[in-house]
């Protein structure tokens, strides 16, 4: 997802705006994140191994997975197994489904694509606090009771959505039970769109939460405003 300007004929790109990640696998382009996170932890690209969603948490009543962790990233020494768990976090987005922007498509013979026909924008906060900070609330406590560690991976705009690098961030890894990876999406030397290494560093569940959950209440008046104005008559 873009910024764009209409400027009557089609949509033109902001040359200023960062692309942003709605999908997942957009993380998987060239195993970047697992050797990235690789030579974070000291694995040799060689020795590295994966594997995906590996039940963690068993159901009380029928011992069936009842969690599991989405990638975990290994190397295994025959003598001893280390790994870390790695979450990656797309931004959802709010607003109208896609398929009116391919019934436009359809009928539209500009050699640009025609400009979206909905507003849609990233919704940071049910992507963070929401979906991401539950799923760590569960799945650190657990590896760092087993002497592991959680990466989680999220884009440069989702990072900055939520306070960006820390003032003073730390990349030892004794610091901290989270490992954070931000890739940038950059164009390459090819003109497209392409996952590169950026910023990383390592902070606690505790910082991590902090950082997720930053918000604010707004004043008293200032919401009863706004529940005034939207207020409307029961229908009888």
């Amino acid at each position: 997802m873009r910024l764009y300007e209409d400027d009557g004929n089609g949509i033109v790109q902001q040359s200023d705006s960062d692309p942003l990640a709605l999908c997942p696998s957009r993380f998987e382009q060239d195993n970047l994140l697992l050797k990235w996170l690789g030579d974070i932890v000291g694995f040799p690209e060689k020795n590295i191994s994966l594997a995906r969603e590996i039940p963690f948490m068993e159901s009380l009543q029928d011992n069936k997975p009842a969690g599991k962790i989405d990638l975990i990233v290994a190397q295994d020494l025959n003598d001893r197994l280390e790994w870390y768990g790695l979450e990656i976090q797309a931004v959802y987005f709010s607003g109208r489904g896609m398929s009116s922007e391919f019934e436009v498509l359809l009928g539209s013979d500009s050699l640009l694509p025609p400009y979206p026909d909905e507003v849609r924008r990233p919704d940071w906060r049910s992507s963070s606090a929401k979906r991401l900070m539950p799923q760590l609330e569960v799945k650190v406590p657990t590896l760092r009771r087993w002497g592991s560690k959680m990466a989680v991976a999220v884009d440069r705009p989702f990072f900055d959505s939520v306070g960006g690098p820390s003032e003073n961030y730390s990349q030892d890894l004794g610091d901290g039970d989270i490992i954070w990876l931000v890739p940038a999406i950059s164009l390459n030397e090819d003109g497209k769109l392409a996952l590169i290494r950026g910023h990383w560093e390592v902070l606690t569940l505790e910082e991590s939460r902090n950082k997720l959950l930053a918000a604010r209440t707004i004043q008293r008046n200032e919401f009863e405003n706004n529940l005034r104005s939207r207020l409307m008559p029961l229908e009888t």
